[in-house]
């Protein structure tokens, strides 16, 4: 068997099957579930899902700004471990450079997370 260049479009043609593979089988457990599934509408059913949580009062109740404030804060402090993944995978090529800046990286976030702290901005009344 002769190899595959990988600039010709045959080099393509494996990646094509599993895209069309997986579309096919999507869709087809999609519509057999849309065709052999039961479908019982019952209130219980009906009502608007809350964390499993019996629905209170309406969709259109207001929120306290202290509620986005906390989730904007997790967000912010969620994020930075996404820095950390590709700065431990290059930890032994950074050396002591990569020490340091992730330090200093982490020593700016834990006073922005020491000053929220502060402010009384995870404070939950």
């Amino acid at each position: 068997m002769s190899p595959v260049d990988p600039n010709s479009t045959a080099a393509f043609i494996p990646i094509l099957m599993m895209v069309v593979v997986a579309t096919v089988f999507a869709g087809g457990t999609i519509a057999a579930s849309h065709f052999l599934g039961r479908r019982v509408n019952t209130p219980a059913k009906l009502m608007p899902y809350e964390c499993g949580i019996t629905p209170v009062g309406t969709a259109r109740d207001r929120f306290h700004t202290r509620f986005y404030l906390v989730a904007m804060l997790f967000i912010v402090f969620d994020i930075e471990t996404v820095f950390l993944y590709p700065w431990a995978v290059v930890y032994r090529q950074l050396a002591l450079f990569g020490l340091i800046e992730m330090v200093v990286f982490i020593a700016i976030l834990l006073a922005g997370l020491v000053y929220v702290w502060a402010k009384g901005a995870l404070e939950w009344d």
